[in-house]
Formats: structure tokens, C-alpha cells, sequence
């Protein structure tokens, strides 16, 4: 009898957990659709509405390649990206271990926002939830077992928002149109190679030098200091790093579906994010 008990228990249990998990997942992606409301509210009509190769004549020269390669003349300006992701993401850096993730991310290059939205497995059945988030100049990362036990959560501060506003700036590759000095980008030549491109929101500036190959396309890029972790009451930066591969043509543009990023060590480079993008889709500047 005791038996039969023990299994009816253990059924009630499990299935009060998978409830819990269930609502748990379902009030993530409320949140996360409430999320990307904000993102989208408040767009407003843009200009210029397309490319026009005039504005990049007294830029870098490898600049100049980057643009000629990967845009079209008149190429629209883009307004919105939604894509999604597979991949690895390495938690932590004291052990050689990677997690798949899935994840999807919405992107509004106007008004410099995103958010990924990330389900990573640490074990069969057992994910922790990733919101990354930039938006009005506010960065925001949120990290959920199951949804349910938030294991970490930071929101506005100097160094969170600069971080995300870097993120941002260094994916720019997927939304090339955002780079272009008219989005408010400034470019320095740096030699034949590399070029360094800032972007400034409000009171948060962000550098990135950008690597070229010789047919222009972005091949890495660097942020000399980026907050990598708190260690007690002091913030450590390090230098972040970002590799970039496999161009394919999207909607008249080539961008990169697969890339890597990590913290570049005294002792060298430490990845801890590799991805491939499987689904992007565009929206464009209307031209009325």
C-alpha cells in the first residue's frame, strides 16, 4: 500500500512541477512581448529613407569597401530586424563546458534598442531564461532557471548600459544600414585593414574598431574595455571580441550567419558565445 502512496506523490509532484514550469514559461514570454511593445512604440518616420553612396565618399577606405560590398545603391534604410539563433553559450569560465541555446531577438536601429531572448540548457529539461536588453538607454539582463528562480538581474547602470549599447553597436553587421554615417555613426581610419566607429546615445558612448578583409567585409571586431564582471566592490573590464563569417545575401545585403564572441585575456582569447543565425527578417523605411 505504501508503494502505491509513494507513486501517487510522486505523480502529483511531477505534475505540479511541470504546471509550475508551464506558467512559469508562459509569463516569460508575456514579459518578453510587453518588452518588445516598448521597443516598437514611439517609431517615427526616418530620413534619408535609402542608401546613397555620396555619404560614405570621405570615409576610411576599407569602410568605403565595407559599404560598396555589403549595400546596394538606394539601398532602403532598415527600421526593424527579427531573427532568431542556435548555438553554445559557455557559463562559466573556470570549466571547459558549452550549452545549446535557441534564442530570438528583435532589433529597432533607430531608437538603438534590442532584445535577446534566449532559452539555454544547462541540463536535459532544465533551462535558464536570458533576457539582454537595451532600451532609452537602459540596459537590462535578467537570467531565470526554468523561469521560476531569477540567478541574476541588473538593470541601469553606467556600465550595464554601455555594455548593451556596445552589443549593439558590434552586431550592427546584421542591420548594415545602421553604420552608415546618416544613423549618426562617426569613422576613423586606422590603417588599410581596420577602421574605428563610434556611436553616441544620449550621455553613453561606444567604440568599436572593425576588422576588413580585402573584398570589405567585417571580419572581427574589438571593444578595447567592456565591464566583465563585478568581483566584490570593483569592476573589471576587459577587452571584448567578436569574430564574423559565412556572408549570404539577405533581402539585397550581404550579412554574416554565423560568429563568435568572447573576453580577450592576457593569456588570449576566451569565447563564451557561439551562434548561427537560422531565421532574419527585414522591415524597411517607407518611401512615401
Amino acid at each position: 500500500m505504501w508503494i502505491k502512496w509513494i507513486a501517487i506523490i510522486g505523480v502529483l509532484t511531477l505534475v505540479s512541477f511541470g504546471i509550475a514550469v508551464i506558467y512559469a514559461s508562459d509569463r516569460w514570454q508575456s514579459a518578453t512581448d510587453k518588452l518588445r511593445v516598448k521597443l516598437t512604440n514611439g517609431q517615427q518616420s526616418i530620413q534619408p529613407k535609402t542608401y546613397d553612396p555620396k555619404e560614405i565618399v570621405d570615409l576610411p577606405e576599407p569602410v568605403q569597401r565595407f559599404f560598396k560590398t555589403v549595400l546596394q545603391d538606394e539601398q532602403a534604410i532598415i527600421t526593424k530586424v527579427e531573427l532568431s539563433q542556435t548555438g553554445q553559450f559557455h557559463m562559466n569560465e573556470t570549466e571547459d563546458k558549452w550549452h545549446k541555446f535557441t534564442a530570438t531577438q528583435l532589433v529597432i536601429p533607430q531608437r538603438l534598442g534590442f532584445d535577446w531572448n534566449a532559452k539555454i540548457q544547462m541540463f536535459p529539461f532544465i533551462n535558464v531564461f536570458v533576457h539582454d536588453t537595451y532600451l532609452l538607454g537602459e540596459g537590462n539582463l535578467q537570467a531565470s532557471i526554468l523561469g521560476l528562480f531569477t540567478v541574476a538581474k541588473m538593470h541601469n547602470t553606467p556600465e550595464l548600459n554601455q555594455g548593451e549599447l556596445l552589443r549593439f553597436f558590434a552586431e550592427a553587421v546584421w542591420y548594415p544600414t545602421a553604420l552608415l554615417p546618416s544613423q549618426g555613426v562617426t569613422w576613423e581610419a586606422i590603417d588599410h585593414h581596420s577602421s574605428r566607429a563610434t556611436l553616441t546615445d544620449g550621455k553613453i558612448t561606444a567604440s568599436v574598431v572593425f576588422q576588413f578583409d580585402t573584398e570589405g567585409l567585417i571580419t572581427s571586431m574589438r571593444a578595447e574595455a567592456r565591464c566583465h564582471r563585478v568581483v566584490g566592490d570593483k569592476l573589471m573590464f576587459m577587452p571584448w571580441v567578436g569574430n564574423f563569417r559565412e556572408y549570404a545575401a539577405r533581402d539585397g545585403m550581404q550579412i554574416p550567419l554565423e560568429g563568435e564572441v568572447g573576453w580577450e585575456h592576457p593569456e588570449g582569447l576566451r569565447l563564451y558565445f557561439k551562434g548561427k543565425i537560422t531565421e532574419i527578417n527585414y522591415e524597411f523605411a517607407l518611401l512615401v
